[in-house]
């Protein structure tokens, strides 16, 4: 098989988030026509959508720079004429990663300043809050910033989205790689305690088998000990341990771990996994995520040669104030990307029962390493990912993309050449 390697120091921190999308307008029309007027959040000239983000509290780092990044996106877009002669106003409210303030939040957004559609809202705990309200007021909520599969519901929440590969997606490309490269290791996992967690360990199950996971921990985002879950892990004699840990609780679990004497190999989700974020957490410990392994389905910030790379740090050098450009960029970045490529592709007449219907025909592509799997039965994101590795100070990805999903289908090679950008990095229709 052949090596594919690249540079890969800040890999996407991805999120343990959710999402939603819409159907028709409250007082909307039918079908793919009708008068714009009639959605929320739409004029002539103007599109209001919003989003719920931790700018603060426990997920905030590396994960407040997400929006920043969609925004300057949406603003080159605007500097361009916008989309169908429509400017895009992106309204972003801080929740602090705590759900009884996405709530708030979200009322706000829909029914305070009338946004057309919730776009990346962040968070598996906190986005699962407001799916229920997004559904009955009838709101697109597109591409949720998290790997769960609530949001491919399509029966319950046909309005929601995903974006990103999801969590069972990306631990079974984990576990595949854990049965060829590390056969009669024993296996363990620790993880978040809500769906990030159960998803993940749906994935190594499925393929490892039930017995295939020896011990398995949970944690919760308000206790920052994880020393009795990590001590468990140790006395089961774990050599291989799955994390499914936001960046903050990757560091505490392998710092934890080094002052305990406990050395598995570590592999993690993409949440979990940003070289730079938990290094930063980690400080002087940070050289303990050498040999750190982790999946990822966007290019690397920091592969200068990728051509969505070099579209985006134009961008963020000129509509974002020039801010470190980092995996969260490239993540923000490409949701933009998404959205407005929904937008081209919906055409002028623009409800929100038309722009899900746009997103179900399967057009969109974006930046990721293999394909979105959007359909009228299928509301998942992205379906491929690699494996990195941590060596020294940069995360490397190695070996080629793997494509699945959350349920039977097996883990296979994805042989497709990435998707290039358009020349000035804006979608035509």
């Amino acid at each position: 098989m052949h090596e594919h390697t690249h540079r890969f120091r800040r890999p996407v921190a991805t999120v343990a988030s959710l999402g939603l999308i819409g159907a028709l307008a409250a007082c909307g029309g039918g079908g793919g026509g009708g008068d714009a007027a009639s959605s929320p959040g739409v004029t002539k000239d103007t599109i209001v959508v919003g989003t719920h983000q931790p700018l603060t509290g426990p997920a905030a780092a590396g994960y407040s720079s997400i929006s920043p990044a969609t925004k300057a996106y949406f603003d080159y877009v605007n500097s361009k004429g916008g989309v169908h002669g429509r400017k895009i106003t992106y309204k972003v409210k801080d929740d602090g990663y705590n759900p009884a303030n996405t709530q708030k939040v979200v009322r706000e957004l829909v029914l305070k300043d009338k946004v057309f559609a919730i776009v990346n809202g962040l968070g598996t705990p906190t986005h699962t809050g407001v799916l229920d309200f997004l559904k009955t007021n009838k709101v697109p909520d597109l591409f949720v910033a998290s790997g769960s599969r609530n949001w491919n519901q399509v029966k319950k929440y046909p309005t929601t989205f995903g974006f990103q590969a999801d969590y069972t997606t990306e631990a079974k490309v984990q576990a595949t790689y854990i049965k060829a490269n590390l056969a009669g290791k024993k296996v363990c996992f620790l993880g978040q305690d809500d769906d990030f967690g159960r998803d993940a360990l749906l994935g190594l199950t499925q393929v490892l088998g039930e017995d295939g996971v020896a011990e398995r921990q949970k944690y919760v985002t308000s206790n920052t000990n994880v020393a009795p879950q990590i001590g468990k892990l140790k006395s089961a004699g774990c050599e291989v341990v799955s994390l499914a840990t936001v960046p903050g609780f990757t560091a505490l679990a392998v710092g934890t771990a080094a002052r305990l004497k406990f050395q598995p190999q570590w592999i993690s989700t993409s949440v979990g996994a940003d070289l730079n974020t938990v290094g930063g957490a980690l400080g002087k410990a940070a050289p303990l995520l050498e040999g750190f392994l982790s999946s990822n389905y966007l290019p690397s910030a920091f592969d200068a040669e990728d051509p969505w790379v070099k579209q985006f740090k134009k961008i963020n050098a000129e509509f974002n104030d020039d801010a470190p450009f980092t995996g969260n960029t490239v993540y923000g970045m490409t949701v933009g990307y998404l959205f407005v490529q929904a937008l081209q592709q919906n055409g002028k007449d623009l409800t929100r029962e038309s722009l899900m219907e746009t997103v179900e025909k399967g057009g969109l592509d974006g930046s990721g390493l293999g394909k979105l799997r959007y359909a009228k039965d299928d509301h998942a994101g992205y379906g491929g990912v690699r494996m990195a590795k941590v060596t020294g100070t940069s995360q490397d990805y190695f070996g080629p993309t793997y494509s699945t999903d959350d349920g039977d289908t097996p883990v296979e090679e994805y042989t497709e050449e990435p998707t290039q950008p358009p020349a000035d990095g804006i979608p035509t229709e």
